[in-house]
């Protein structure tokens, strides 16, 4: 048989599907294309240009070198269908050889084929998620494999344990959130922790590739097409279905090496109309009641703060750094507030940012940190003269860097004062830190690590200590060293604002109103002068005789002329 038609791409195709899975169905196809077909079709041939002269009889030969009916096999397999071999036949048919639950059920499953009209398959079977067989490992790529490799002990627990099916774990609310790290982890949360609990189920097609007369050989079986599913949705199938393509190309082992070809066909039948229509619905019903679901923990009511207080919400970055002398920089910061201002009772208002080494931009030695922080603070106004006017947060930062054996250096004090406007922010802040007099600092900081340091981060701007009117740094040196780049997105949320915006809103309609009542007021007005006006000449013309008033309207012409 020719080369040509043969489909060579044996690669597993994934699908995802919303239907049950229980609805695929697969029609397998198995042909046998060399061996005594080939031969047969050969020697067929050259009987039919002898046939004139009666050297062979072709009734007699056909019926030696005619083709066996296990030689094409078609069948409709479906999901977890069990399609029992000549070999399972023959091993489940002793119920003395069956121990297990499953096999003392397939016993009773073959004893029901017997007294019936059979199995409907011969060379195609089938290994279900619940055999022995899928929990095995292919040792090979090759989407053809032959099934008669024994496992390892090993193998075969890993196996078992890897498609076991597990529950989904329901996390326990009294655990915080912050304890990432489990001292003392229990059996069972090892075994959760260390396996792969994603539901799988596994199906093997087989096909019994013997010669006719002897199957049932447990090296005669080789795995035709793999398909697992997820609960998830998702159908991987190896080797995909042919479609427009070729049929596979299955050659056997041994001595004597057949080819067979194979065909896989997508046999599920397709959704009505009306079917259609009605899981639309479903999922449409389950859609709503999920959000309804979700609303239902949300509640109605939109979180507002207490009366009287401020809520400032901070989302931060620390982006970069760049301009300081050494490399392996790491940043602590903390927020300072003021008086009148506090915060949740078990936040921190600290953080420290990983150990970025700086790379090379232009002239300067950039730092990328990309290092996000949140913040959520409270403002209690206490009286309502305005010398109580809020003093925004500050955030003060200090930047270290880390040698190579692991001593740190002070690189630069800074600080920031949160934006008392909201919205989002870019702020660039310049540092600088203390210096001693004379080369023994510089040498120290250099060899040995370590520089001078604040006591208090706060003397970087007024320290909190400080209550005078006038502070002076004299005497204090200091260098300025790199700058260090924020991006602050602020959120402020107070009843107030909405307070004030509903006043204004009742304000404009008020106005809009008055406004309009006051334009129709003065056209009516207008309208009733006119009228006025309109009356009054008509009294005055019906006042006058009719010859004074054409005398009147004559000298009027006359005046015009």
């Amino acid at each position: 048989m020719a080369d040509g038609g043969w489909s060579t791409d044996n690669g597993e195709a994934v699908y995802r599907s919303r239907d049950a899975i229980k609805n695929l169905k697969i029609r397998v196809r198995v042909q046998r294309v060399t061996s005594t077909a080939v031969l047969s079709q050969h020697l067929q041939h050259q009987v039919l240009t002898q046939q004139e002269r009666g050297v062979i009889e072709l009734d007699t030969f056909n019926s030696q070198l005619r083709s066996g009916p296990d030689d094409d096999e078609v069948l409709a397999v479906g999901w977890q269908e069990k399609l029992f071999s000549q070999y399972e036949e023959d091993l489940y048919q002793s119920e003395t050889g069956c121990q297990t639950p499953l096999e003392k059920q397939y016993h009773t499953e073959i004893l029901a084929l017997q007294r019936g009209k059979g199995r409907r398959n011969r060379r195609i079977f089938t290994y279900t998620d619940f055999d022995r067989f899928t929990n095995w490992e292919e040792h090979s790529q090759n989407p053809i494999i032959q099934a008669k490799f024994a496992p390892t002990f090993l193998a075969e627990r890993m196996a078992n344990i890897r498609h076991r099916k597990q529950e989904r774990r329901t996390v326990d609310a009294s655990v915080a959130k912050a304890r990432v790290i489990t001292w003392e982890p229990s059996e069972e949360f090892v075994k959760n922790s260390h396996v792969i609990n994603t539901t799988v189920q596994t199906m093997h097609i087989m096909g019994d590739l013997g010669p006719s007369g002897k199957l049932g050989l447990k090296e005669n079986e080789y795995v035709l097409c793999t398909i697992r599913a997820d609960s998830n949705g998702v159908i991987t199938i190896k080797p995909d279905f042919n479609n427009s393509k070729g049929p596979y190309r299955v050659e056997t082992e041994g001595e004597k090496k057949e080819v067979w070809r194979l065909t896989l066909v997508n046999a599920a039948p397709g959704i009505s109309v009306e079917e259609k229509d009605r899981e639309l619905r479903m999922y449409k019903d389950l859609y709503v009641r999920h959000r309804d679901y979700l609303n239902s923990l949300v509640g109605p009511d939109f979180e507002m703060p207490p009366i009287g207080v401020l809520r400032l919400l901070i989302n931060g970055e620390i982006v970069s750094a760049k301009g300081f002398e050494y490399d392996n920089l790491y940043i602590h910061f903390v927020l300072d507030l003021p008086n009148n201002w506090f915060g949740l009772p078990f936040e921190a208002l600290s953080g420290v940012t990983q150990t970025c080494q700086t790379r090379t931009l232009g002239k300067d030695n950039v730092a990328f940190f990309s290092y996000p922080f949140s913040f959520e603070t409270f403002f209690r106004k206490d009286d309502e003269s305005e010398e109580s006017l809020p003093q925004w947060p500050v955030l003060y930062f200090k930047v270290l860097s880390l040698d190579y054996w692991q001593r740190y250096r002070t690189e630069g004090y800074g600080y920031l004062v949160i934006p008392s406007v909201p919205g989002n922010h870019s702020v660039t802040c310049e540092t600088w830190r203390p210096v001693q007099n004379g080369t023994v600092a510089e040498l120290r900081r250099f060899f040995i690590g370590g520089s001078p340091e604040l006591e208090d981060n706060s003397y970087v701007r007024i320290p909190s200590t400080f209550k005078g009117e006038r502070l002076s740094r004299f005497g204090f040196r200091t260098e300025t060293s790199g700058s260090v780049t924020f991006t602050l997105y602020c959120l402020q949320q107070a009843r107030a604002f909405v307070d004030a915006n509903t006043l204004r809103r009742r304000r404009q309609t008020v106005e809009d109103q008055l406004g309009g009542y006051s334009q129709r007021k003065s056209v009516q007005q207008i309208m009733d002068l006119f009228e006025g006006a309109r009356g009054r000449m008509r009294a005055a013309r019906e006042a006058f005789p009719d010859n004074a008033v054409s005398v009147i309207t004559t000298q009027s012409s006359e005046s015009t002329a």
